[in-house]
This record gives structure tokens, sequence and C-alpha cells, in this order.
């Protein structure tokens, strides 16, 4: 059964639906600025379940457009990271209030936009102008930003579904090339909505209701999908960059209000 909706909450619906499929072949942070969108156009219960259900749609093209470009050794040594921010989310839900939660992830994105700029200006002084060493991951790869960065990632999408922007900010710290940046990007909401999926559908997130807007919103999400997908094809990776500092930032800014 649909929910009662103004003529201004479907067009609200077929824009967030574009922004979750471009969002997961094209431009990560335009995930974030969905769910905001769709929070003014639902009710939050089913916002949230009806923004996984688009988001996953998006995610199945974008594993599989980008089914070669993922690091998957990455993937697997971000899962201990990854696990630990989502029980540390758990618990911090039940101890701060939602105002007080959306300023620190806020804070959080803003202050990680500030140390990967200051992190990729350092190597850029420091290491040769060479195509092959530029595509190489960087020292962000280490042991200890992978603990840092995995589990603001998992704090961040268990507690305001705001993981995309924290995952932004650590694959670029890496310099990934474009595809592999998506790539990784894909695989790691993939598995982690995943997981979420039960926990939505056990909570009543997730309900015939939602699965309906899903439905209706997917076509929308597919198409915008396969056009993000011609889009990162055309896009030049000094142009990319900047687009997700600029998209992590307009993220983080309606947090902090």
């Amino acid at each position: 059964m649909l929910p009662t909706l103004t003529a201004t909450a479907w067009i609200l619906l077929a824009v967030v639906a574009a922004l979750c499929g471009i969002a997961k072949t094209a431009l990560p942070g335009a995930a974030t600025i969905a769910v905001a969108l769709y929070t003014a156009a639902l009710p939050a219960k089913e916002s949230t379940g009806a923004i996984l259900l688009m988001l996953m749609t998006g995610d199945l093209l974008a594993v599989w457009s980008y089914r070669g470009d993922a690091d998957f050794r990455m993937l697997r040594r971000l899962v201990p990271a990854v696990l630990t921010g989502v029980g540390a989310g758990a618990l911090f839900l039940h101890l701060a209030s939602n105002d007080s939660t959306r300023r620190l992830i806020g804070a959080i994105l803003l202050i990680l936009v500030v140390v990967t700029l200051f992190q990729r200006r350092s190597a850029a002084r420091n290491r040769p102008d060479d195509a092959s060493e530029a595509a190489r991951p960087a020292p962000a790869a280490s042991r200890l930003a992978r603990l840092v960065y995995g589990s603001l990632a998992g704090f961040t999408t268990m507690v305001a579904n705001a993981g995309g922007p924290v995952t932004s900010m650590y694959f670029l710290a890496c310099r990934y090339p474009v595809k592999a940046f998506l790539g990784t990007t894909a695989w790691f909401f993939f598995l982690v909505n995943l997981v979420k999926l039960p926990f939505s559908v056990s909570a009543g997130l997730v309900n015939p209701t939602t699965l309906s807007l899903a439905v209706i919103a997917a076509p929308v999400v597919i198409a915008s999908a396969l056009a993000g997908r011609r889009l990162a094809e055309r896009m030049d990776q000094r142009v990319f960059e900047p687009i997700i500092v600029v998209l992590t930032i307009i993220s983080a800014l309606p947090l902090l209000s």
C-alpha cells in the first residue's frame, strides 16, 4: 500500500531516485544528499526503509558495472574496523540525542576533508611526477588509517546512514583511480547494506509500503545509474577528486545545523 504523497513529494521521490543511481556509479557523495531530501518527503520510518531499498537497487548495478575494478583485499582488511564502528554506533545511539549525533558526524566529515587534503598536498610534494606512481594506492592504506576510517564508516552508517562521505575520503586518500574508487565503494556498500537489510526488516523499516515505493522508483534508479556509468568513463581524475570533496562538504554542512 502506498502512502498518500503530495505532488511535491512525488517529484522529490524521482529526484532522490536519480541521486541514488548516479551516486552508485559516478558520484558517491550524492547518496547522502538523497537521504536528506527523502527524509523531507516522507515520515522517517518510510524514508529510511525506502532509501535503503533504492540504494540496494543501485548497488546491484554498481557491483556489476565495476565487477573487475574493486580492491577486495582492502575490503577484507576493513571488515574488523567497520564492525567495531557499527557496534560503537549502536551504543552511541542509546546515549546521545539525535541533534548531537548529527553534529558529531558533520564535524567528523569536515575534519576528514581537511586531513585528506593535507595528506594529498604533502604526498604531491614528495612523490615523483609519474603516471604509474600516481595510480598506486597511497600510504593511507596503513593499518592505522584502516582502523580510523573503517571505524568511522561503520559508526556513521549505523547512526545516520552517512557512511558514504567517510569512505569517500578514505578511498580518495588512497589515491585510487576513478574506476577503482567507484568499484571498491560499490562493493563496500553492497555488503554493508546486505548486512543492514535483515535488521531493517525486523524493525519494520522495510515493509510492503516502502517496497512499493522502491519498485516505483527502480526505473529512475536504473536509468541514472547507467548514465552515471557513462559519466564515470569520461570523467578525468583531476575533475573527479574535487567533486568528491565538494559533495562531502555539502553532505556534512546540513548535519551541523
